[in-house]
């Protein structure tokens, strides 16, 4: 890279408020959640689900 696009790159942004450490690591937990798609259930843990609700009934 020369030197003159080096300069001419935009200048970091730096937040003029300071970010608490817990609430960064919540955002980055609620964004995963939000992220993450449902898994399958397991076949055994529906089993014993429907195994315990027909005990239940």
């Amino acid at each position: 890279m020369a030197a003159t696009e080096r300069d001419e790159a935009a200048p970091r942004v730096v937040s003029a408020v300071p970010v608490p450490m817990r609430d960064l690591l919540a955002a980055c937990a609620a964004a995963n959640v939000i992220s993450t798609p449902p898994r399958v259930p397991d076949r055994e843990a529906v089993r014993s689900s429907a195994a315990g609700q027909r005990k239940a009934a």
